[in-house]
């Protein structure tokens, strides 16, 4: 009867303890969760891995994003979850239960991240010029019913420290960029000249910056559009492009051993006829949404590239002498050409080092392009016609193919 009166008294204590909110399991349950992130500030092409620690198992939290682009417009993300026995959320290992993405995905919030005002498809997030606008920040927050809200706020950076950068004019320097330079003190990389569309301007100046970031000296090169330029893709010189690699050469003080060449959409004609024509300047070549000929002039009709004053022939793109690798990316649902196959065409190609290669993602559009992580839409504006596009694709696979593909530029542009 002793025994059992004092396991009675323990189990009353035990209860009583329990209703008065003091036991240590209850405490931790009812204080705030902790967002624990590796990594406060990172490269924007860099993943970042976040956990929500200190939940219930079990327990249901809201993890949403929130950022400010370069054009003051507000974007926001948001990710529903499940604690698990041990009462954490992992955001690259978990699977939201609803939200702006749907798969497990540790950067999901940063891509997904819609505007506050307009369609998705229509917008896309602006980092700003890298001189202006080195860094953003995204707020994170985690919110569970009957818990205070807790926040991190992570940096976001495209240009680092120490990275610098020389402008460079055609009636100057007879070629309009930009030409970044790895910060002192760094190991230095293949030199790269990068270029975009039929977009015209200084549109590459991010990847440029970024690409120093990483110890690369890149030359984010306007082709048309610019001061001195052409207003459209027209008659445009290839030895512009030569020009601008000796430059880059010069400048950079890392010759054309490892130069590479990136060139996006119409860019790819350039970019492949360089590295083919010039293996003295140009080892490799990047080219996203890729062409595999030469086309002619837009949006007008007529030629869009030159070669000592005459018009080159509109006609496939051979690319036996290059020296290195054509690295094509493309998707199989790009709106604007067959951007896929035709970087199946390159794949089947051989260089004087072996096959050319291609990164193909099925459900992908036009805008496979570019670093990751940044929200991107399936719809633009051309600046020169102010004609809409589509660009074919999903938000969520272009993501997954800028995300995939990088890396693996890096590494080819990096050896």
């Amino acid at each position: 009867m002793k025994s059992t009166g004092f396991k009675g008294l323990l189990g009353l204590l035990v209860l009583v303890l329990a209703a008065s909110g003091c036991t240590e399991e209850t405490d931790r349950a009812d204080g705030p969760a902790v967002i624990e992130v590796d990594k406060a500030t990172a490269l924007v092409d860099e993943p970042v891995r976040i956990r929500i620690t200190g939940l219930r198992p079990g327990e249901k939290v809201t993890v949403t994003s929130e950022a400010e682009d370069s054009g003051g417009s507000l974007w926001s993300g948001k990710a529903a979850f499940t604690a698990d026995g041990k009462g954490a959320v992992d955001l690259t290992r978990d699977r939201p239960r609803s939200g702006t993405y749907r798969q497990a995905d540790g950067m999901g919030l940063f891509w997904s991240m819609v505007p506050m005002t307009g369609e998705p498809e229509e917008s896309n997030f602006a980092t700003g010029d890298p001189r202006e606008h080195g860094s953003y920040t995204v707020r994170i927050a985690a919110r569970a019913k009957g818990r205070p809200a807790v926040e991190r706020e992570l940096t976001r950076t495209l240009r680092a420290e120490g990275v610098r950068e020389q402008r460079f004019t055609v009636a100057r320097d007879k070629v309009a960029g930009r030409l970044f330079q790895p910060p002192g003190g760094k190991p230095r990389r293949a030199p790269v000249l990068v270029f975009g569309g039929s977009e015209g301007g200084m549109s590459t100046a991010g990847e440029a910056a970024l690409l120093a970031s990483r110890g690369h000296p890149a030359l984010a090169l306007c082709y048309h559009g610019c001061p001195g330029l052409s207003p459209s893709v027209s008659d445009i010189p290839m030895e512009y492009f030569v020009t601008a690699a000796r430059l880059l050469g010069r400048e950079s003080g890392e010759g054309h051993d490892r130069m590479a060449v990136m060139g996006t959409s119409r860019g790819t004609e350039p970019a492949q006829y360089l590295v083919q024509n010039h293996p003295e300047l140009f080892r490799d070549a990047i080219v996203y949404a890729p062409a595999d000929q030469l086309y002619g002039s837009f949006p007008e009709r007529g030629h869009a590239w030159t070669k000592g004053g005459e018009p080159l022939p509109l006609k496939p793109l051979p690319l036996d002498r290059v020296r290195g690798t054509v690295l094509a990316v493309a998707g199989g649902e790009d709106a604007l050409w067959e951007a896929l196959p035709m970087a199946g065409s390159i794949a089947d190609k051989r260089g004087e080092s072996g096959p050319h290669r291609a990164l193909l993602y099925q459900d992908a559009g036009h805008s496979v392009s570019g670093f990751p992580y940044t929200p991107a839409g399936t719809v633009s504006v051309h600046p020169l016609t102010r004609e809409t596009y589509s660009l074919g694709g999903a938000i969520p696979a272009d993501a997954h193919a800028r995300a995939d593909s990088w890396p693996r530029v890096l590494k080819l542009i990096g050896r």
